[in-house]
């Protein structure tokens, strides 16, 4: 059924007319001319065939008809603005600030936000690098990715990724050979740096090799700079397998011991408590979590295609999720 709707410009029109009492007011809230609003409320009245106004020299009142139709007509476009609003306030960006470390952030979270941004393109990202302990409070990030042995105090952490730590280098290192022997780091640069999960000392011990002195050290404040430093053949470093499998695939760097030593924990992505039923931070960790199931996939296409598998079936135990 058709609806026989007045003219709805001069239904605002009169709206404002009526509520002020006066053309010139409406005109002013419109940001038209006085002529306008009154060739609109003549033009309703028209459509009416009765007055809505009494106009006087001086004086401009309703009439008992336009009292009548100004509360409906005030309900109904209160209605319509709130129903618009809550339309338009879905269609603007959420926004999403996410805290993560920086050689996580600039070698593997940076390169795979295009796909979250195709899927969510109404969610504006914010991107911020930190070590430092999550605190939602201070420094009011959405979401923190760490790395840990277990799920962070305080947090509603959910583990994404599993994390393999192990030696890589760069593929010219190894002078043609598949692989290195322990004992063969005496003529070895061991690359280490600051905010390292796994230090040397403890690899040494993992393979029983503790007496191994290596020909020389290499030390950096932070992991990028000693990952890039393997990259360019300057030594060995121990660093998450997910940050170098790339480079591993496409031949540029290489794992020389496999995964004898590696150690294991996970990722977490950490949210509020009080907002883990939220929309958009629930998206986001789906999102993050396929991506990290990805990521594994390539890690053990990897171990299958090497000498390395054994030893990732030893130390691979997907994270709970």
């Amino acid at each position: 059924m058709s609806r026989k709707l007045p003219p709805l410009n001069a239904v605002r029109a009169f709206e404002a007319a009526a509520r002020h009492v006066s053309f010139t007011k409406a005109a002013e809230e419109l940001h038209v001319t006085h002529g306008a609003v009154s060739r609109q409320v003549a033009l309703l009245e028209e459509w009416f065939g009765k007055e809505l106004f009494r106009r006087a020299a001086s004086q401009l009142t309703l009439t008992d008809a336009g009292r009548t139709y100004l509360v409906e007509v005030t309900a109904v476009l209160d209605r319509l603005a709130v129903a618009s609003m809550h339309i338009k306030d879905q269609a603007r960006p959420s926004g999403l600030h996410i805290n993560a470390p920086p050689t996580f952030t600039m070698r593997w979270l940076i390169g795979r936000m295009a796909s979250y941004q195709r899927k969510h393109p109404n969610v504006e990202i914010r991107l911020t690098t930190s070590l430092a302990a999550v605190n939602f409070q201070e420094h009011g990030y959405d979401v923190a990715i760490r790395g840990a042995h277990s799920p962070i105090d305080g947090c509603h952490s959910l583990a994404f990724m599993t994390e393999t730590i192990a030696p890589v280098c760069h593929v010219d290192l190894l002078k043609g050979q598949r692989h290195l022997r322990p004992e063969q780091l005496e003529s070895q640069t061991l690359i280490s740096y600051g905010t390292e999960p796994y230090a040397w000392s403890e690899w040494m011990t993992a393979v029983g090799m503790e007496t191994v002195t290596p020909a020389a050290t290499l030390k950096f404040e932070q992991m990028y700079f000693s990952l890039q430093a393997a990259l360019e053949g300057l030594g060995i470093v121990l660093v998450p397998l997910f940050l170098a499998i790339d480079d591993i695939v496409a031949g540029r760097l290489c794992a020389p011991f496999g995964l004898l030593g590696a150690k294991r924990r996970n990722y977490y992505a950490n949210f509020p408590p009080e907002r883990a039923a939220d929309p958009v931070l629930r998206g986001f960790y789906s999102w993050l979590s396929q991506e990290g199931r990805d990521t594994e996939q390539s890690i053990l296409a990897w171990s299958e295609s090497t000498d390395a598998s054994l030893a990732y079936a030893a130390v691979q135990d997907p994270p709970s999720r």
